[in-house]
């Protein structure tokens, strides 16, 4: 037997030059030959320990195997017997922490490129419709579920329970579904028609979404309880942008990332005007945040036309929080990292526009709560920049607007929604929630696995209440 190669297959990319001008993907994806040798490093363990890293319980090693014999139908089959969007998780998913972290390769060289595969024959079933595997549903059972929120979390939950048999409506805000899939995350890391084409599937098992539907205002959960539905399943995200609470943040040029993000994503503003959603970017664009949305932003003002785009975090490079690729990604394109510091002060001109912004300097105490080493700020290390666009990427919080409009629904003090954490199970009867609006900010595949246990819990709910 031959000996195992240590290495991780290249992912072919877009040259860094070119990429800044356009906003198509930056990861070009595995060709056959390249799917092929990767999968051939996968030892498809007796044990297969990946799988303890995978939120959706996806049997990595048998659809691995599929990949060897060429058997890409098969392939496909196997992972979409767990997995809703497999497209989107190959491409978005931190594997580095979760399944290829577990993987036994792993511990002498590079794991197996399990979402470079993942992401492979999800590709392959979009080119070759005629030969795709279209999921079993099973016999109807007569009973309604509601999906509040179009995300991660709510398409996952629908797709297990029309797979269940269940008839499902999702109920979603915005104009289109998709949530921070469409949204959050640039067109260049996630294209928006792969996400479209994975809801298409899912909408393909008999599942009706219903956009342009505020939960909370056109309806509420109580209202789906009381005409019709069995269970209800929330799943609205963490929308409610985090701020910083210092002078000038009202400024003309002072975004937060989800403003900034949605405009670019979702309203289209790169496409100004063929789209008519404008996003105003000068010349010096800084970013307050170092996680994967602020990574995101930055590249995205690149893109946008500015000359200079600058990561501003508070810690060292060793505490940054965005995936290793991101930054890599990020550095290529031209991005700048100013560490150990933060800004105090944003500061405009006459007629209310960002022109610059105080910065102070930090040192780095003892580990905080977070297992991070705490920012401390220098004294008198204080300096002037000038910056014509902020994006604050600090985090979000739970979207209030559910939770303020459901009596008896119990929160945490940040106003998540309480669950049981392996149920989705809620303070009300027949009430279900998962994903970012219980955890707060988390992953994609986080969310989606939060979204498959509630719907395996709220199956047996339905079940044992005729």
């Amino acid at each position: 037997m031959s000996r195992k190669v240590k290495t991780k297959h290249e992912m072919p990319v877009q040259d860094s030059k070119e990429r800044i001008t356009n906003f198509d993907e930056v990861a070009l994806g595995y060709n056959e030959e390249k799917a092929l040798a990767e999968a051939n490093r996968c030892l498809e363990c007796k044990v297969p320990n990946c799988m303890k890293g995978c939120p959706v319980e996806i049997n990595i090693p048998k659809f691995i195997g599929a990949i060897k014999q060429k058997d890409y139908k098969e392939a496909i089959r196997e992972i979409k017997t767990k997995n809703s969007l497999p497209a989107v998780c190959g491409r978005v998913c931190p594997q580095e922490a979760q399944c290829e972290k577990y993987c036994v390769i792993g511990k002498k060289g590079d794991p197996v490129g399990i979402g470079r595969l993942e992401r492979f024959v999800a590709d392959w079933e979009f080119a070759n419709e005629n030969s795709s595997s279209s999921m079993e549903v099973g016999e109807p059972t007569g009973k309604k579920v509601a999906i509040v929120g179009s995300g991660p979390a709510g398409l996952t939950a629908a797709g297990d329970l029309a797979k269940m048999g269940h008839s499902v409506t999702i109920f979603e805000a915005l104009h289109v579904p998709g949530g921070v899939l469409m949204y959050g995350i640039p067109e260049f890391r996630l294209p928006k028609d792969i996400v479209q084409k994975e809801i298409d599937k899912i909408k393909e098992l008999g599942v009706d979404i219903k956009v342009n539907y505020v939960v909370g205002k056109a309806g509420s959960v109580k209202d789906f309880l009381e005409n019709g539905y069995d269970a209800v399943f929330v799943g609205t995200g963490a929308g409610l942008p985090y701020f910083m609470n210092i002078p000038g943040e009202n400024l003309n040029g002072v975004y937060s990332a989800n403003e900034f993000l949605t405009r670019t994503n979702l309203m289209k503003a790169y496409q100004f005007p063929d789209y008519l959603t404008p996003v105003k970017v000068g010349k010096r664009f800084a970013v307050i945040g170092a996680g994967n949305v602020a990574m995101d932003a930055a590249r995205c003002a690149l893109r946008l036309g500015a000359e200079e785009s600058y990561i501003v975090y508070r810690r060292s490079e060793e505490e940054i929080p965005a995936r290793a690729e991101e930054i890599e990604h990020a550095r290529e394109e031209g991005v700048k990292f100013l560490l150990l510091t933060s800004p105090v002060e944003f500061h405009g001109d006459e007629n209310y526009n960002l022109n610059s912004m105080t910065c102070i300097e930090y040192e780095l105490g003892e580990p905080d709560d977070s297992g991070r080493r705490r920012p401390i700020p220098i004294e008198g290390s204080e300096y002037k920049m000038d910056v014509e666009n902020v994006v604050l990427a600090l985090g979000q919080g739970p979207n209030p607007l559910v939770p303020s409009t459901t009596p008896g629904l119990d929160l945490t003090k940040k106003g998540n929604i309480l669950t049981n954490d392996e149920t989705g199970v809620t303070s009300i009867q027949g009430v279900f929630a998962g994903g970012d609006i219980v955890t707060g900010a988390a992953t994609v595949i986080e969310a989606m696995g939060a979204g498959k246990k509630a719907a395996r819990a709220i199956d047996e709910y339905i079940k044992s209440t005729n």
